[in-house]
């Protein structure tokens, strides 16, 4: 895995890495390996996940169904398009 350092800016790279190596499941697999999993709760484990995978599946395809409601979208925060354009200033004040 190769993460390349852009204008020497260190911080941004080990965040793109960091997010990378989350995508791919390996800090997830690193910290499985910390400690030794008996085969008993390996198998358990693996079938929660499955079990998991398959309501989240059903879940899904019920919702494109209209079975159940669509989940309702999270309210996203208004940015200014260029945050260093002069702000305008209003002629006259608002009637109260």
């Amino acid at each position: 895995m190769k993460i390349f350092v852009k204008d020497n800016n260190v911080d941004q790279a080990l965040r793109f890495l960091k997010k990378k190596m989350q995508r791919e499941g390996l800090l997830r697999e690193m910290k499985a390996h910390t400690f030794y999993e008996k085969p008993s709760e390996k198998r358990v484990r693996e079938k929660a996940e499955a079990i998991r995978r398959a309501r989240k599946l059903a879940r899904k395809k019920a919702q494109r169904e209209g079975l159940i409601p669509m989940p309702k979208p999270k309210p996203r925060p208004v940015r200014p398009s260029n945050p260093f354009a002069p702000t305008t200033t209003m002629s006259k004040p608002p009637a109260a």
